[in-house]
């Protein structure tokens, strides 16, 4: 019955959006209340968890996707962004510049948290495809694919690192296979899988569409990828100096902060403002203008992954994972494809990567801790079921479909059946790991 009320809240949630015409956020505000309803929270508790829902995924995004808004804004306003394309293009050529990005989004991609590298990229894919007159989702899915496998997969992003911890699993070991498993996923759902998305008509949001200048006045190309990518440096800067000192408390301290990603998102934006701003002789009201623009264009986005956040609580609150876990527990399966298909199966109900990983290592930690299977090879196994068809209770779904100006049908066609192919190749390539390890 359970699964019957999910299904049936999910269906009615797309025929709103699709059929109804409704707004997003109000169509996940009003199926949020009628899931809570029908899956028994007491009605005084159901208000709570909507609002908590919506607040705790607001309070870690909000800060980073405006700031990260502005920074990209500023990117493609100053030409910094179309300097970064042109030279991308000289290096790699028209016929490869898919691969360009690919290689981009895989390497910021492992110290980056996924929304951080997707706010911060998407101006770099959509002035390549204003510049050179390439599809945009055909061109863009190769790096988001990239960005998405290093969240579900490799440490030290938030599921994957405490699987580690909590399977007691060798953090160095699972980043190794974990690339090992990474790379052919990344490449067949990103470059070959976009060969049959070239028809998908994307008009990306207009405040990343960039001023083609003259090149005599674009910045700098060190300017332009140091300002661009300055989140990245710094990520990667903090997420190393606790390895180099691991008994310096002082320096622990100082990473912890200046690795926050809000904390990046505002350093980058302070810098970016005088290096691709102010030193190019751009007046700082015209600077402001540009932020107040990029704000105003992710306002709506913010709410409806507000919404996504209240319908995943509302599905958590309810004791719906765990209980969809307990019920396949029993399947006699190999532990590593069991495993899988308990997050994959969370994954699509619930909507959150994070949350299918952690309530699967929940239950599948019995069977690690027996030694029926090797740690290191669970958590990539779980981390490849909990990217499984993203959809409408995801957030990462409204991002790509909002940003990229996408119709439901073809957000799904694209970026949907794109994380099913890196699920579905990470789980054949952990198996086939297996056999060795």
């Amino acid at each position: 019955m359970t699964l019957l009320i999910i299904a049936g809240c999910i269906l009615l949630l797309v025929l709103l959006i699709t059929w109804g015409k409704t707004n997003a956020f109000l169509a996940f505000l009003i199926v949020s209340l009628l899931a809570g309803g029908l899956l028994g929270i007491p009605l005084n508790k159901l208000a709570v968890a909507v609002e908590k829902g919506m607040g705790d995924t607001l309070g870690a995004l909000t800060g980073v996707i405006m700031m990260g808004a502005m920074l990209g804004k500023l990117v493609a306003e100053s030409g910094a962004a179309q300097q970064i394309a042109s030279s991308l293009m000289k290096v790699f050529g028209v016929k490869y510049i898919q691969w360009a990005l690919m290689i981009t989004g895989f390497v910021i991609g492992i110290p980056l948290f996924y929304n951080v590298g997707f706010v911060l990229m998407v101006p770099l894919i959509f002035s390549v495809a204003y510049q050179f007159k390439l599809p945009a989702v055909y061109i863009g899915l190769p790096m988001l694919a990239s960005l998405s496998v290093t969240h579900g997969y490799l440490p030290p992003h938030p599921a994957p690192a405490a699987l580690v911890a909590q399977f007691n699993a060798n953090m160095g070991l699972t980043l190794l296979y974990g690339m090992a498993v990474a790379i052919p996923a990344i490449i067949i759902a990103g470059p070959l899988y976009a060969k049959t998305l070239k028809k998908i008509v994307s008009v990306p949001l207009q405040t990343f569409k960039p001023v083609v200048l003259p090149e005599e006045s674009l910045p700098g190309l060190a300017n332009s990828l140091l300002s661009s990518l300055l989140p990245v440096v710094l990520l990667i800067a903090t997420t190393i100096i606790p390895f180099v000192s691991p008994s310096s408390e002082l320096l622990g301290n100082i990473s912890a902060f200046f690795g926050n990603a809000m904390i990046v998102m505002l350093i980058a934006l302070i810098v970016a403002t005088f290096s691709l701003g102010v030193s190019t002789g751009m007046p700082m009201k015209k600077i402001m203008s540009v932020y107040e623009s990029a704000v105003k264009d992710v306002a709506m986005i913010l709410l409806i992954i507000a919404g996504a956040g209240a319908f995943k609580e509302v599905l958590t609150a309810s004791g719906v994972s765990n209980e969809i876990a307990q019920a396949l527990q029993h399947w006699t399966l190999h532990p590593l494809l069991l495993a899988w298909i308990i997050a994959a199966i969370i994954r699509v109900c619930i909507g959150s990567a994070t949350v299918a990983g952690l309530t699967t290592a929940g239950i599948v930690a019995p069977i690690v801790m027996q030694g029926d299977v090797d740690p290191n090879l669970m958590v990539l196994s779980i981390g490849a079921g909990s990217l499984m068809f993203s959809h409408v209770n995801d957030g990462g779904f409204w991002l790509f479909k909002e940003y990229f100006n996408l119709s439901v049908k073809d957000t799904i066609r694209s970026w949907s059946v794109m994380e099913t192919i890196v699920a579905i190749v990470g789980l054949g390539g952990v198996m086939l790991l297996s056999m060795f390890v």
